[in-house]
């Protein structure tokens, strides 16, 4: 496989301009625009995408700074005894 590469030449202008040929030939020259704005387009949505992505992960982290571990803790001790009297009741019924 590693041989196959020996034998294309290496990536600059002429593989460039040979892109730009078949990309018309797929394409033609009067979709061009339009694949220009839609590359344009998605390339905006995804930044956008990754800032909301890095702005929910440092709202996330601020959140979790300000809970209290002892109020969680007991809200987790308040939770499992409401579960077993739950169970206990039903088992009883």
């Amino acid at each position: 496989m590693s041989t196959l590469f020996l034998f294309l030449p290496e990536p600059g202008l002429s593989w460039l301009l040979v892109a730009l040929v078949i990309v018309i030939i797929l394409f033609g020259s009067s979709k061009l625009p339009e694949l220009a704005k839609a590359i344009g387009k998605s390339k905006k949505a995804f930044k956008e995408g990754l800032d909301d992505a890095d702005e929910d992960k440092k709202d996330s982290h601020s959140k979790l700074e300000s809970v209290d571990d002892e109020a969680l803790f007991e809200e987790a001790r308040r939770r499992a005894q409401q579960i077993r009297a739950d169970e206990t009741k039903k088992i009883e019924h």
